[in-house]
């Protein structure tokens, strides 16, 4: 995954949430590709990951129409993420971490306080931030050893901003954006610790919680002036080729 690539796509989820592309609205590759200074190849890439995201509907002809998107059907899905990674928490908690687990979920951990204990953060941290929340969800993930808990995550990653590697960042108030991402961090601390003590209850309680920070992400869609809010989304599925209060995470 190249960061040119995933700034584009980044660029695109922005743009939707900002409401520059508002609902409705027809977009298609060479003036979206002209627009950004970029190839078509990660324009065309970029629109199929929105679409399998569920912010973009193909068209019959050429081009796609931005789906207009409800706070609901934000929500619903990251409830969902919550139970579903609130049961891998506890699985893992009680089927115990091995030692190669173990290890790479305190590396996660560590590469995040390296990044906030400096007492503040920039977008190019933020993008940092995204591979290392990636990877340590997934490892919770892989640790409870139950295969439909991937399978059924999959699927709702197929509905806007479900997934835990989209994550939105306003430029305009990096303060908030500090105290946000940070507080995320020291979650996974509590998730981790809970995880490592083989306390169930208590790692599903707080993954849910951590998940469930999310929902945020539905007062975003409440108001789209874009001059209220700059809002960067880090993302999945960046396109390779040519060319949040506390915690969200």
């Amino acid at each position: 995954m190249s960061r040119a690539g995933q700034r584009v796509l980044s660029t695109l989820r922005q743009m939707i949430i900002s409401g520059e592309l508002a609902a409705g609205e027809r977009i298609a590759e060479i003036p979206t590709a002209e627009k950004l200074g970029v190839s078509r190849t990660p324009i065309r890439i970029a629109f199929r990951a929105l679409e399998q995201e569920g912010l973009l509907t193909k068209l019959e002809r050429r081009g796609y129409r931005v789906r207009e998107v409800t706070q609901e059907e934000v929500s619903g899905a990251i409830e969902v993420r919550g139970v579903l990674e609130g049961l891998a928490a506890r699985q893992a908690a009680e089927l115990g971490l091995s030692e190669e687990t173990r290890r790479e979920l305190l590396e996660c951990i560590a590469k995040g306080d390296e990044l906030f204990d400096k007492g503040y953060v920039s977008e190019e941290d933020i993008e940092v931030y995204h591979d290392i929340n990636q990877r340590f969800h997934a490892l919770i993930i892989e640790a409870s050893q139950n295969p439909a808990i991937g399978s059924a995550m999959s699927r709702n990653e197929h509905l806007p901003f479900a997934s835990v590697t989209s994550i939105a960042f306003d430029q305009n108030n990096l303060k908030q954006e500090y105290r946000r991402f940070n507080f995320a961090n020291m979650q996974h601390h509590a998730v981790f610790d809970a995880i490592d003590r083989g306390q169930g209850t208590r790692a599903e309680a707080i993954m849910r919680e951590h998940a469930n920070a999310t929902l945020r992400y539905a007062d975003i869609f409440a108001d789209k002036n874009p001059l209220d809010s700059e809002v960067r989304v880090i993302g999945k599925g960046a396109p390779s080729g040519d060319e949040q209060e506390p915690g969200n995470a």
